[in-house]
């Protein structure tokens, strides 16, 4: 999953929220320079990750993505899945999409002191040109693969993957719809268990 459906599903505790997005760029499993409720969310972040890329689900769809976009295949599938998140964000939130995103930045940017460089300069990035609800829509998708594609070392393809999207959409979607379910379960566990 990538960062929208990581905010979203680190509940209403803005110091798990900032963990839990900066948690790709903090290096090592000594957590002990933040406060303890960053610590947790930066565990969260692993803890979704590592289950997210061993669930069977998302395995069927790196498998598509592959021919195209070997080993970039993981970071479009979890560009995907936010997306489809973000599609039908009515599904699973009450809170409009757009104030969600904006409320995220709010939080966000009142822990930039303790983040790392690299996730500072991101969420200027996400923030300036409102990624989380641009995920919503295959044009504002197409953005920011385009962006990323820009920044790869190696050829990666990235600028292609909207238009992939749009051609196995059905199949990305149906995919969603039985892996997002497990993943809400399986974090509401991990989040009673950290507490």
């Amino acid at each position: 999953m990538n960062h929208l459906a990581h905010l979203f599903l680190s509940g209403d505790d803005a110091e798990v929220m900032a963990g839990n997005f900066m948690g790709d760029h903090v290096k090592g499993r000594d957590f002990t320079a933040y406060p303890e409720r960053v610590a947790m969310g930066i565990r969260l972040h692993r803890q979704i990750d590592t289950y997210t890329d061993q669930h069977a689900i998302v395995l069927l769809s790196k498998e598509r993505l592959r021919p195209v976009f070997r080993k970039y295949a993981p970071v479009v599938a979890d560009m995907y899945y936010d997306h489809l998140l973000a599609s039908q964000w009515h599904r699973f939130a009450d809170e409009p999409l757009p104030a969600f995103a904006q409320r995220m930045y709010e939080v966000l940017s009142g822990y930039t002191g303790i983040m790392p460089e690299r996730t500072n300069r991101f969420l200027g990035y996400m923030t300036r040109y409102d990624w989380l609800t641009g995920y919503g829509t295959i044009e504002g998708l197409h953005e920011v693969f385009v962006g990323m594609a820009n920044r790869t070392r190696f050829r990666s393809h990235m600028e292609l993957a909207a238009e992939f999207l749009e051609k196995h959409y059905d199949a990305f979607n149906r995919e969603f719809d039985l892996f997002f379910p497990d993943l809400s379960i399986y974090v509401e566990k991990e989040l009673s268990a950290l507490r």
